[in-house]
């Protein structure tokens, strides 16, 4: 079993949760990889810079100097806080950005039509710096080798293109492509024959297995909220029909709608389980789990 954990900067900019978080994922057992973000730290440097953030459906517009912003803050201060921290809850764990060891290349989104959510009119939006990437620009090998060595990477939302250029990219995102790429990644067991036992799900061909993994993403809340006015209004599991209705309602939006995209795309491609739970949930079974 590997677990893909994401966290949003909700929990990153929050250091007594975030301290709790990094207890209870070092007490995590077996393979596991932390994607993080940070965007209401990027808004906040940003806002004390003089400059105005720019968020449609969710993600962040991106110009050069937003860029510059949200790698400092991304790959800076936030992945070596978290990596420092759950070193010293004996959790050996490695800060990445998708430049390091070429661990996620990303390509450079195209001006694209999104829908006015005031309107409700399309309108053309160049997000600027940002990203897209899949599972396929995940080096799951690379990932792989680190996690054998009982090394845990810690993925911020900084990627790059291969030519030089760093992009920002929804981490939301990041942590769905990557759970996507471990589920498919083959692996050569040790072993000559597989026992099937509970860390692999089947054999290929070619002799070579691939892992189960769940992914997970945590953040300030119990799960999705029917109202989101309504703590206590999770709603236990969300098939894709039911999440057009709740989009279609409005009761889910803004950041929430990515999150959910992504992953019931993961779902659809090889990932064996998604929640949304809050951060100090993620050994318990409180969330909201999603279904085809």
């Amino acid at each position: 079993m590997i677990k893909v954990i994401k966290i949003g900067g909700n929990v990153v900019d929050n250091p007594e949760l975030l301290k709790k978080f990094a207890r209870d994922f070092a007490e995590m057992p077996g393979m596991k990889i932390l994607v993080h973000g940070g965007g209401v730290m990027a808004s906040q440097m940003q806002k004390s810079m003089g400059m105005v953030p720019q968020m449609i459906e969710g993600r962040r517009v991106t110009d050069e100097d937003t860029l510059k912003v949200v790698t400092m803050v991304y790959a800076g201060w936030c992945n070596k806080n978290i990596t420092a921290l759950l070193q010293s809850e004996r959790c050996n764990a490695i800060g990445l950005s998708g430049a390091d060891g070429n661990a996620i290349k990303a390509a450079k989104r195209a001006p694209m039509k999104v829908m006015n959510q005031e309107t409700g009119e399309e309108m053309m939006v160049d997000y600027g710096y940002v990203g897209d990437v899949t599972a396929e620009s995940v080096n799951a090998k690379f990932l792989y080798s680190l996690l054998e060595r009982g090394i845990t990477p810690v993925l911020c939302a900084i990627n790059h293109d291969g030519e030089g250029n760093l992009l920002n990219t929804n981490a939301d995102t990041i942590a769905s492509s990557v759970a996507t790429a471990m589920a498919n990644y083959r692996y050569r067991s040790p072993r000559e024959v597989c026992c099937k036992c509970e860390d692999c799900t089947h054999c290929s061909d070619d002799g070579r297995l691939t892992h189960r993994v769940n992914l997970i993403y945590c953040f300030e809340k119990d799960g999705v909220l029917y109202d989101k006015n309504d703590d206590s209004s999770v709603i236990p599991e969300i098939n894709e029909e039911y999440f057009a209705q709740l989009k279609a309602e409005g009761r889910v939006a803004d950041g929430m709608i990515p999150k959910l995209t992504n992953a019931f795309k993961a779902i659809s491609n090889g990932v064996d389980k998604v929640i949304i739970k809050h951060a100090l949930n993620l050994n318990t079974a409180i969330g909201t789990t999603l279904k085809k």
